[in-house]
């Protein structure tokens, strides 16, 4: 497959969640630059606008688009025609599928490059309550996820849960008016590290399974404690394991398991779908499964536990 000559930057968001105003700083950036043309597709109208003769002096050509219908392949198609960009930028309407664009037929030599999103995070909740598929579509697969207009600082990190076990490789950056907001995760688990075994109660699972994603360092070599429900891959050997619960990740119909691979003599004994305590040393391995680098279980021992109705939820 050729490598794509057009990259597509696909900007997510509800509105009026700064996607105008952080499209206009990123593009006015010397390190935006390049030779040729670059292509805004603007989908929807925000308090913030753009003046099209301040973004020609950057190679920016803007067009609109009204109504979901109008982005087509062939519009697509016509624009490519028409403007011949090195470069297409999307600022896509928040109320809009994010799955609509991402089934698009785009023009030959097109591909999405990066996908980023912002959040008002004075208003996220709000929208997380009456619009979380949405939302949900928009971070997944993000590579950048900035959470703006920061004024309390205690839902932030379940607001950064809420994004990880969506898009785990996602960045997750805060921001108030002063700028950056950091060292706000720190120690922010309801367990205790420090002992000598870190035991996970059953409303702290999803807390610790983005928190040991997050912070290797914080887990590498101590034993943990967990329920979970067992999974047996089929490409797993005989003696690997996948022990985990079900997350809400949108609604009751979009749910996503979440697990780590471990290890024990006993795995052979476990059928899928049984229920188990697991007390486990905490290493990392480059695995196939994680297509990089994650943790690795080490089972001191397995037994039987009571079934976790409820799902995994982050906020």
């Amino acid at each position: 497959m050729n490598e794509p000559s057009v990259m597509v930057y696909l900007m997510t968001g509800f509105l009026d969640s700064g996607k105008t105003q952080f499209l206009k700083f990123t593009l006015a950036q010397d390190y935006f630059q390049i030779d040729g043309k670059t292509l805004l597709i603007v989908c929807e109208e925000g308090e913030e606008e753009y003046d099209p003769m301040e973004m020609l002096k950057y190679g920016v050509v803007i067009e609109k688009v009204a109504e979901q219908g109008d982005l087509t392949g062939e519009w697509l198609e016509e624009m490519n025609r028409k403007h011949e960009p090195e470069r297409v930028v999307v600022e896509y309407n928040g109320m809009w599928k994010v799955s609509g664009f991402e089934a698009l037929k785009l023009p030959e030599g097109w591909a999405i490059e990066q996908k980023l999103t912002t959040v008002d995070a004075s208003t996220f909740q709000m929208y997380l309550t009456n619009l979380k598929p949405l939302f949900v579509e928009m971070v997944r697969g993000a590579e950048l996820v900035l959470f703006n207009r920061c004024e309390d600082i205690a839902p932030l990190a379940g607001y950064r849960r809420s994004v990880k076990v969506v898009s785990p490789q996602a960045e997750v950056i805060f921001e108030d008016e002063e700028g950056e907001v950091e060292n706000i995760f720190e120690d922010e688990v309801p367990y205790d590290l420090k002992a000598p075994v870190i035991r996970i109660e059953k409303e702290d699972y999803g807390i610790w399974y983005v928190d040991m994603m997050e912070n290797p360092d914080r887990y590498k070599g101590k034993i943990v404690e967990f329920t979970a429900r067992v999974v047996r891959p089929r490409s797993f050997p005989s003696k690997v394991f996948l022990p985990g619960r079900m997350a809400m990740t949108c609604c009751a119909d979009d749910t996503t398991f979440l697990g780590y691979v471990c290890k024990s003599p006993y795995a052979p004994k476990l059928k899928p779908g049984d229920w188990v305590k697991v007390r486990a040393k905490v290493g990392f391995a480059n695995l196939s499964v994680y297509r990089g680098e994650g943790p690795l279980l080490e089972a001191e021992y397995v037994e039987t536990a009571e079934p976790i109705e409820e799902l995994v939820y982050f906020n």
